[in-house]
């Protein structure tokens, strides 16, 4: 890999290279001999040129300018810019007269004052060229460093958002599931032995996405039939679970544990509060090109979703996270005194 060091020297080399090219094709448009005296002084031209620059940028770098505003910079590179092109002119003419390479005839003479003076006014032009060149580089080069900062500091705040999301899912579970165990211990201690099996498969499972910003649905849909099955041995009868999943979308990438969530969610919310308990009905399916879930539970929200608490807000938050505005969360009454959250996420191509 070439270093930042090695490309601007190639870009000296390459950029003064063709300032001179320029020059012989204009000499051979314009029918002028393509002289050993015409090349002696392009070779000048760049000897002079490139250690002339290198100088230049040195100060610029040496003093900040790169930083500051570009009116309040204006004027000290207008300053060193003539500063650079009477040296350069100077150098340049005197190498002419110390070399015999001069392109005046031997009867043509100017004194040499007025010929750096005439000489740095063409520099001036050349010069401010290589400043401009050189500070659109920067410009850009600043622009693509800012733009993939900014992008590393949201991939930061976006991970660090998901984890402290993460943090509260999992103690919000397992505290609920540790409640639905303990109210087994005295009343049937078999059921409660397996009850503990359940959530142990579920706390396994659980760890290891604990670090994915996806999942398969079926690795989310194993998490929650082990809690539901769990829930149902404190419900009984009072708990029906019903599964309407296409299985296309088995393979369709989720947040994980955000369905075990909303299923926690709908038997705290709403079966826990029905006296002859309820059903939850949780379907995945395509529609409209999107990936669909809903989790449907026996319950009423009159007009309160913001009283489900913590669940719905990281639902929501984890989607806008993960897919910003390609993704929905909707939580509604539905006919048949029955709650729906409906989650829809973009369609990952497998």
């Amino acid at each position: 890999m070439v270093s930042h060091n090695s490309k601007y020297w190639l870009c000296q080399a390459g950029g003064w290279s063709f300032f001179a090219l320029i020059n012989v094709f204009l000499a051979y448009t314009y029918g002028y001999d393509i002289t050993w005296k015409m090349i002696a002084r392009l070779l000048a031209m760049m000897a002079i040129g490139i250690p002339l620059t290198h100088l230049l940028r040195n100060v610029i770098l040496s003093r900040n300018w790169l930083a500051l505003p570009y009116e309040s910079v204006f004027a000290r590179l207008f300053l060193s810019v003539i500063v650079t092109g009477f040296v350069y002119s100077f150098l340049f003419l005197g190498s002419h007269e110390l070399l015999g390479i001069s392109e005046l005839t031997p009867g043509e003479k100017h004194p040499f004052f007025n010929s750096v003076m005439l000489k740095t006014f063409d520099c001036i032009f050349v010069l401010f060229i290589w400043v401009l060149i050189y500070y659109l580089y920067h410009y850009f080069q600043r622009n693509k460093k800012r733009e993939v900062d900014t992008f590393k500091l949201q991939s930061l705040v976006k991970e660090l958002e998901l984890k402290t999301i993460k943090a509260h899912i999992n103690p919000h579970f397992i505290f609920n599931a540790l409640n639905s165990i303990r109210a087994l211990v005295d009343e049937d201690p078999p059921r409660a032995r397996s009850a503990i099996t359940e959530l142990s498969n579920i706390l396994r499972s659980s760890l290891q996405v604990e670090k994915m910003e996806t999942v398969p649905l079926k690795q989310e849909l194993d998490i929650v039939k082990d809690y539901l099955a769990l829930e149902q041995m404190r419900f009984e009868e009072r708990l029906k679970v019903d599964f309407e999943i296409d299985e296309d979308t088995l393979q369709q990438p989720v947040p994980p544990m955000m369905l075990q969530t909303l299923a926690e969610n709908a038997i705290k919310h709403g079966i826990s509060r029905q006296v002859n308990g309820g059903r939850i009905v949780i379907t995945s399916d395509f529609v409209n090109d999107h990936h669909e879930i809903t989790v449907r539970n026996t319950g009423l929200l009159n007009g309160h979703a913001s009283l489900q608490g913590f669940g719905i807000k990281s639902t929501i938050d984890r989607l806008k996270l993960l897919y910003g505005s390609e993704a929905s969360f909707e939580i509604k009454d539905i006919p048949g005194e029955m709650v729906e959250a409906r989650l829809v996420m973009p369609v990952q191509t497998l």
